[in-house]
């Protein structure tokens, strides 16, 4: 029998900046021809926008607030999965398999993502890379292993220099400079067209371009090794791209993302129109590798395989949930949100704080033109700058009528129904996930489900009141609800 292989590739920061979504602006040609040799999914939603979290849930099919990855793992921030999460290099390892990881790692701690190979770079010489990834292939072949190899490109991420992409570097002579003028890109709805902010997409189509040669010299590899007709390939993005209104956020300029997928056997460009979620992402690939899921109380993801060559719509693919915490260790701002085919809710725990930035976002020409501009009220795209630092417990968005997210409806009597139904369901969600940002009266219910279970009374409402901190005659939270597995799907 064939051996059944797995490559992952993640980008790091890319959106739907690419040829095959439609961005007649840029130059993708491999990663158009990968989009066209399998399936193309307009609705793949990561759970956050945040790298590090939107990798552990890739590699764990758990949201951030089960897998304890709640923001950065790198420097000050060091946020790390919990010890006892079996992940997808682990559990590879168990299944045979050659594991390998090339580029960035960005999760942690290493003995929770014990790939057998791991060359963890900041490297963004893709020709170098793809080097790397047909050595490790070659070796897994001349072992009579299958192979399960990630590669986390690093491009199209800012470098370190205020609206830098990693374009100065000094790179193989495989890989072309494609340059691009700033009057030619296509400025995206979630920013606004100034001079700064055409700059840095031009930089960043720029690093798109370099990635999606490196995608290419990959697969490249991949055929030469004759190896292509038994691996699945998996294309994805962590977040969306590195600018205001985007990166970070739970809009879908920040979740919804590219995913292309290749599965050997299955039917050639297909754009799939189901909603996927970064959750099913490793339920799909032990699926390929004829590897059962572990039961775990709590993973909610499931297999793509059965739906990969559809171009219609499922009711069962039409809903999916995030969870947001943690950025940079200073970036707390808990969110969770709930996404079907027309509307999206999100319920914002901690709304009374301004919405934080990140280090690489406050120090772009993009921001420093945005809040520089003459127009009065100042605007993020189509948000005005104050409805985006200052958001509500609740916003609710129609999204077919408003794809920007930017006309909030949770205060609209018309839409009353509709807000209670996603409110809910996000609750459930919430339990059923044991999510500790479950909050009421300021304080968290899992937290304090022994103190309830031992006849302590919770106002019923999410947030303390200091006006009113008086609890006797206000409704209690329910005593009975059930959490974890017993909640049911």
């Amino acid at each position: 029998m064939a051996k059944r292989n797995v490559l992952l590739m993640i980008a790091d920061d890319l959106g739907k900046q690419l040829g095959c979504y439609g961005n007649t602006k840029i130059q993708t040609p491999n990663l158009d021809q990968l989009a066209s040799e399998g399936t193309k999914f307009d609705q793949a939603f990561t759970s956050t926008a945040s790298c590090s979290a939107s990798r552990s849930v890739i590699y764990t099919g758990l949201h951030t607030h089960q897998n304890g990855q709640y923001g950065l793992a790198n420097g000050r921030h060091h946020f790390t999965t919990y010890d006892h999460v079996e992940t997808a290099p682990a559990l590879f390892n168990k299944h045979g398999y050659s594991t390998g990881l090339i580029g960035k790692l960005h999760v942690g701690p290493s003995n929770v993502y014990p790939w057998e190979m791991c060359a963890e770079s900041g490297s963004r010489d893709v020709a170098d890379i793809a080097d790397q990834a047909t050595a490790f292939i070659e070796r897994s072949s001349a072992e009579k292993k299958p192979f399960f190899l990630t590669i986390g490109f690093i491009d199209p991420h800012r470098d370190r220099t205020r609206s830098g992409f990693g374009n100065d570097g000094k790179y193989d002579p495989r890989v072309k400079k494609i340059e691009y003028s700033p009057e030619d890109v296509k400025v995206e709805h979630f920013v606004n067209d100034l001079p700064g902010v055409r700059f840095e997409f031009s930089e960043y189509y720029q690093s798109i371009s370099r990635l999606d040669q490196g995608v290419g010299m990959v697969l490249d590899g991949l055929k030469k090794s004759g190896l292509a007709d038994d691996t699945l390939i998996v294309f994805v993005s962590d977040n969306g791209p590195p600018f205001i209104n985007s990166k970070t956020t739970l809009y879908d300029a920040g979740v919804c993302l590219p995913m292309i997928m290749k599965c050997p056997g299955s039917s050639a460009g297909v754009t799939n129109p189901n909603m996927v979620s970064y959750i099913d992402i490793l339920p799909t690939i032990l699926d390929w590798a004829q590897y059962p899921t572990p039961q775990h109380p709590a993973r909610l993801g499931r297999s793509i395989l059965p739906i990969v060559s559809e171009s219609t719509k499922f009711e069962d693919w039409g809903c999916v949930f995030g969870s947001h915490t943690f950025h940079e260790i200073t970036n707390y701002w808990p969110t969770r949100f709930m996404r079907n085919r027309r509307f999206k809710y999100h319920r914002n725990i901690a709304w009374r704080l301004d919405f934080p930035f990140a280090g690489d976002i406050y120090g772009s020409l993009t921001w420093e033109d945005i809040r520089n501009s003459e127009t009065s009220p100042k605007m993020i795209g189509s948000r005005p700058l104050k409805d985006y630092f200052f958001r509500p417990a609740e916003e609710l968005y129609d999204i077919e009528a408003d794809p920007k997210e930017v006309r909030n409806l949770a205060k609209d009597p018309e839409y009353s129904a509709i807000l209670e139904d996603m409110r809910q369901a996000v609750e459930k969600w919430q339990r059923r996930t044991e999510d500790a940002w479950l909050y009421r009266d300021g304080v968290s219910m899992l937290l304090v489900r022994h103190h309830l279970e031992a006849g302590m009374d919770v106002p019923d409402r999410w947030d303390f009141n200091d006006d009113h901190p008086d609890s006797k005659d206000l409704p209690a939270y329910p005593k009975d609800l059930p959490w974890g597995a017993e909640v049911g799907k």
